[in-house]
């Protein structure tokens, strides 16, 4: 009665705009106050925020949103758009197939999907526009793509997961790059699906030479570079995910430079910006920690394990029944907060059905795409809301077949685990 009674409450603080950090700290307080007494909240109050920060595994969070802020100043998902569009543009619905690869391929090099929103914003939506393309067609496939980042690694979500569930975080975003290829491929077979239905939605771009297709690969050399520098540092077992995200903030830097993008004003604002994101996800863990003190005095995890064991149905149906929960709460909701309230709360029932962390962790996180582009927060519908002067409706409109298209996703991969779990299986 009490955790519910809590639940309720911040669910009212939220709603009135309370920034979520600071919710789930009040909340916590109050319920520990209510709980035991004042030297119990001063206790917790005194060690949480130590305890918090002082981990190793947080120093990923940081450099990997210092690595987005510096992958954005050196221009490269321009460059990325521009390869993808010469190599495919000639294909129906060629300039949005080219914003999904170009998505996936900033996903592989920042782990910001609002960054990647905002940025296919300023450079895909303009070209295709100007091509003809359906304004809601244009405008949903950059929303969705810019998701990408949330999934394919390095991913700032997975490693908060990572650490909140204490699970190996080099596995979760090696566990990543299957499914984010998947879904890759899920948001270019809607394109093509949409444009079959109406051709009319997008018209076909001029043809390239051959010369011009392989002169656009030029860009894709210093990608690599950074992807294998992180992703294949962390696959090899050369580095841990902490070691590897410091060394991917240095090759982002490394390529905003030889780009000739580096000023120390623009260098200032990005470190800045890095620094304000990154304040705002620890306070959050943070509150969490604190509200977590109280949701384990109620002892409500265990009545909640013990309440789905006694249950007669298949995992399965418990599974889709949480699935499900995840997308409401993704329409409501910021995904951090989401997965810092529900995954302490929902792991020991997932392990107690016999489902693997890492792939439950992976499934969260499409679910949280999904989020992304779903009303009424539909943080990247916003983002790209506002580069595109176009309105949200009609962009809300634009993004519900990859809603769809995603659904499926998570329903392969609850079918088939493997495409999860095969990767990590090989780490060395």
């Amino acid at each position: 009665m009490l955790a519910a009674a809590g639940f309720l409450l911040l669910v009212v603080l939220l709603a009135l705009g309370t920034p979520v950090g600071f919710s789930l700290a009040v909340v916590g307080t109050a319920g520990l106050w209510w709980i035991g007494n004042l030297d119990i909240v001063l206790g917790v109050l005194k060690t949480a925020p130590l305890s918090t920060v002082s981990s190793y595994e947080l120093i990923a969070v940081p450099m990997f949103i210092l690595m987005a802020e510096f992958v954005i100043l050196s221009g490269v998902a321009n460059s990325l758009f521009s390869a993808a569009a010469t190599w495919v543009g000639r294909v129906p619905g060629g300039l949005a197939i080219a914003t999904s690869l170009a998505g996936a391929g900033f996903g592989a090099i920042s782990g910001s999907s609002t960054a990647a929103a905002a940025t296919l914003s300023a450079t895909s939506i303009p070209a295709m526009l100007e091509r003809g393309y359906e304004p809601r067609l244009a405008c949903g496939v950059v929303a969705v793509s810019g998701t990408l980042a949330m999934l394919i690694p390095p991913s700032v979500a997975l490693v908060i997961y990572g650490i909140i569930a204490d699970v190996d975080i080099g596995a979760l975003l090696i566990g990543g790059i299957i499914p984010g290829i998947i879904v890759t491929f899920a948001i270019v077979a809607t394109i093509l699906t949409l444009i079959w239905r109406d051709p009319s939605r997008a018209q076909r771009s001029r043809a390239y030479t051959m010369r011009e297709k392989l002169a656009s690969l030029r860009i894709v050399g210093p990608m690599l570079v950074l992807l294998f520098s992180v992703t294949g540092v962390i696959y090899t077992g050369i580095a841990t995910p902490t070691e590897a995200s410091g060394i991917g903030a240095l090759g982002a830097f490394a390529i905003a430079l030889g780009a000739g993008r580096v000023r120390p004003a623009l260098v200032l604002q990005a470190a800045t910006r890095a620094g304000h994101a990154t304040c705002m996800i620890m306070m959050i863990i943070m509150g969490a920690h604190i509200f977590g003190y109280f949701f384990t005095l109620t002892q409500t995890t265990q009545m909640l394990v013990a309440w789905v064991a006694a249950l007669d149905v298949t995992p399965y149906l418990i599974m889709a029944l949480i699935i499900l929960g995840y997308l409401v709460l993704g329409c409501l909701m910021d995904q951090i907060a989401i997965l810092i309230l529900t995954v302490p709360i929902l792991l020991p029932v997932i392990i107690d059905l016999g489902f693997d962390p890492v792939w439950f962790g992976v499934l969260v996180i499409i679910t949280a795409e999904v989020g992304l582009i779903t009303p009424p927060v539909g943080l990247n519908v916003f983002v790209v809301a506002r580069y595109a002067k176009q309105p949200i409706g009609e962009i809300f409109a634009g993004v519900w077949p990859h809603v769809v298209a995603h659904i499926l996703v998570i329903a392969l991969l609850v079918a088939l685990p493997q495409l999860v779990l095969w990767l990590p299986s090989t780490m060395r």
